[in-house]
């Protein structure tokens, strides 16, 4: 297995290619989660995985409570669905809120303050309430906790880390809080826990490394050996160059066309993996890509550019940088990919 076939596979597993479902749902859940601090980078992350479903579909999932937003994986905001979201908090949280323990302290929140703004927050979520970051805030400050500063922030997310709060959506880039209540309980054992977290990371992101599980997870090298020990025979592992790699043994085959992908920033395809260098030469993109905080251009799964989109007046201004000169058939591919784009938003002009 080389770079470029490393690629092309984990195309396929992440679903960038051949897609196997079709709810927003079934696929965060095959995912696991999706890196969703750009919110509305990551409705497109969804979308670019399910052909044919648009940015409302994504939305109306939010509003069927099928998924969530909120802190998981290295303390960072994901979408998540109903059915994963408690025991993956409850694997995850305590590692992040342990690694907070200096930033409360640099913030003189204690566990007295940190448990009364749960409490707070609840009640102010009680019998279906939803309210907004905004409006969360200005309960706490009403009730005596300052929010000054970071200490609001951290409020919301303690909260959310102990399974009090999640998010339900964004408005003018302002997020919605409900109450997790509502949100069914599942009890899972920790290994258990761990070793679904294992499976799905290499079921749906192989071929990759241990040390890209640790990266994406935030978990412990103790941890991460131990939860590839507990599905080690559902998986082949391979040795390329110096690393061992994991994966399905799923072998697609390269696609007959080129084929290009819209990337949003921090997209799984990239974030996912702490070496990423069988998508990226880095000599070819070192003085492209600056920024790697940037919306990417994937062609047959290797970095070649960078895109921006601009609404104005109900219309997309697309801007491409590709970092070489395309042919006529990269070209197509990625008016293809721009075409799928458009759709997801609605917005064909």
């Amino acid at each position: 297995m080389n770079p470029s076939t490393i690629a092309i596979t984990r195309l396929h597993n992440q679903q960038l290619i051949n897609t196997s479902f079709k709810e927003p749902d079934e696929l965060i859940s095959h995912m696991g989660a999706i890196q969703g601090q750009d919110y509305s980078g990551a409705k497109w992350a969804v979308g670019l995985r399910l052909p044919g479903v648009h940015d409302s579909q994504v939305e109306k999932a939010f509003a069927d409570r099928t998924i969530f937003r909120t802190w998981l994986m290295r303390g960072t905001l994901h979408f998540v669905t109903a059915k994963d979201i408690r025991w993956m908090l409850e694997l995850l949280a305590p590692r992040i809120i342990t690694s907070n323990m200096r930033r409360y302290w640099e913030l003189e929140l204690d566990e007295k303050t940190l448990k009364h703004g749960n409490n707070v927050l609840k009640e102010a979520l009680e019998g279906g309430n939803e309210l907004n970051r905004k409006e969360l805030l200005a309960i706490l400050q009403k009730r005596r906790i300052s929010t000054e500063g970071q200490r609001g922030a951290y409020l919301l997310q303690r909260a959310s880390l102990d399974g009090v709060i999640c998010q339900c959506g964004v408005e003018n880039n302002n997020p919605i809080y409900m109450s997790m209540d509502s949100v069914p309980k599942t009890r899972v054992k920790r290994e258990e826990a761990l070793a679904a977290l294992t499976r799905c990371y290499f079921k749906s992101r192989g071929p990759a490394t241990i040390r890209d599980f640790m990266w994406w997870s935030g978990l412990l090298a103790a941890d991460a050996q131990a939860g590839i020990e507990s599905v080690a025979s559902e998986f082949i592992q391979e040795r390329i160059g110096d690393a061992i790699y994991w994966h399905s043994g799923s072998k697609p085959e390269m696609p007959d066309m080129q084929v290009a992908h819209l990337l949003p920033t921090y997209d799984e395809y990239l974030f996912a993996y702490r070496d990423r260098s069988a998508s990226v030469n880095l000599k070819k993109t070192i003085n492209g890509l600056k920024n790697r905080y940037r919306p990417t251009i994937a062609l047959n799964g290797q970095i070649i550019g960078t895109w921006k989109r601009t609404f104005k007046n109900r219309t997309i201004i697309m801007e491409y940088n590709p970092f070489k000169n395309l042919n006529n058939e990269e070209n197509q591919a990625l008016s293809q990919a721009e075409l799928l784009y458009r759709e997801f938003m609605n917005i064909n002009n």
